[in-house]
């Protein structure tokens, strides 16, 4: 049997067991625009080395996000009665292509310049500090639950102007809206669709509060700002707060406990960062191509195009694997060696560049330093101390569990 009858990127139990790095490696030097079968339809492109993965990425005019042609997420064809319309009616920013997107995009960048996202600095890191001391008390912990989840869902929630007593809400619809084919997490089509209604009728009240009674916070920004005379609509913002409250709080929360578990796993690591926490702010960028928290995203492709010899017609599926790239041996020394102290480090856990690269990154980064900053002064001793199950997905690289013992 040749490793192309065991490639199988759709099999979500296959990523339970962990990334199939092997197969990565295996199609990065021998096959980088591969096409993968699919049992009920087409099949589609997986694209694997570094840089073709940014270049896609960036050319929204060949390889588009629209989800009108399929959208960014499901590679599979969906079963008969379905779309892959996610959202039940308009479009998020992240399935869009400019001009529409880049009218989006500038619209809500406004409420995410440096000088924003830096003044929720001390916040966070009071937050952080809260966390982790809770977490200290009992001696152990799940690292994913007590701290790695809480930290991005106090941010965002921070971020867009949710009452400390209403912040489990974000929490339990984003675990609905993943909607997640693992068993742990079991949910209903009917419950994630219910569960992006009832955030929507959320926004719109919080929206519609804030527009009464502005405040110098982001969501005012957010819904004041103008680009060629005009504003966010209701759908807009809407379906905005809802990316923001799902992606933003899942991709940050995976980041941070797949890079306490590598620090666990390479303690010589973790002794760095407790020996000089300043060098938090350089392993940031590593935790972040270590976890490629999304693993890929799907583009299609609109008129016949080539990509290293392999001719790819209008109306295919492509993939771009970020957590390929992240491993791609002509970009990366030693890529699967987990060093804090790496740099430069050009990774693409971000997205790459191009129209599409993470609006909330410079968030993100600040979360992930604050967060493994204090931690390396606060928890100098940590342990692993039973296993670190993995989400049962082919999209998010996720984990579920991770028990730690403190001292």
């Amino acid at each position: 049997m040749s490793i192309t009858d065991e490639i199988n990127l759709l099999s979500r139990d296959q990523f339970v067991e962990g990334v199939p790095h092997d197969w990565f490696t295996w199609l990065r030097n021998n096959a980088p625009v591969y096409h993968h079968s699919e049992p009920d339809g087409p099949g589609f492109w997986v694209i694997t080395k570094y840089d073709d993965v940014v270049a896609v990425g960036k050319d929204a005019k060949t390889y588009s996000s629209d989800q009108d042609r399929g959208g960014v997420v499901m590679i599979e064809e969906p079963p008969p009665g379905q779309s892959n319309n996610l959202e039940g009616g308009g479009k998020l920013m992240l399935t869009t292509d400019p001009p529409e997107h880049t009218r989006y995009r500038k619209l809500v960048n406004k409420g995410f310049t440096p000088r924003m996202i830096n003044a929720l600095e001390k916040h966070i890191r009071e937050q952080a500090v809260d966390i982790i001391d809770k977490a200290l008390e009992g001696g152990e912990a799940d690292f994913v639950v007590d701290i790695a989840a809480d930290l991005p869902l106090q941010a965002i929630a921070e971020l867009i102007g949710v009452p400390l007593e209403e912040r489990g809400k974000l929490f339990e619809w984003s675990n609905r809206m993943i909607g997640s084919e693992d068993p742990e997490y079991s949910v209903t089509r009917e419950e994630a669709l219910g569960a992006s209604i009832e955030m929507f009728m959320y926004a719109q009240a919080l929206a519609d509060k804030r527009r009464a009674e502005p405040k110098d916070d982001i969501l005012s920004v957010l819904l004041e700002s103008e680009v060629d005379g005009e504003q966010l609509s209701e759908m807009d913002f809407n379906l905005f707060f809802l990316l923001l409250s799902v992606a933003g709080n899942e991709t940050t929360r995976n980041a941070i406990s797949h890079g306490m578990h590598a620090l666990l796993q390479n303690p010589d690591q973790y002794q760095l960062l407790v020996d000089d926490p300043s060098r938090v702010t350089v392993a940031t960028d590593e935790i972040v191509r270590w976890a490629s928290p999304v693993m890929y995203f799907r583009r299609n492709i609109t008129e016949d195009t080539e990509l290293r010899g392999q001719e790819m017609k209008a109306g295919d599926k492509a993939t771009i694997y970020y957590i390929s790239g992240n491993r791609d041996e002509d970009i990366f020394d030693d890529p699967f060696t987990f060093d804090v102290t790496r740099d430069p480090n050009p990774h693409i856990g971000f997205g790459g560049g191009g129209p599409h690269f993470c609006l909330g990154t410079s968030l993100a980064k600040l979360e992930i330093r604050v967060l493994f900053e204090e931690l390396a002064q606060r928890a100098p001793k940590m342990t692993q101390i039973g296993e670190a199950p993995r989400l049962r997905s082919n999209f998010i690289n996720g984990l579920k569990h991770l028990p730690v013992k403190f001292g």
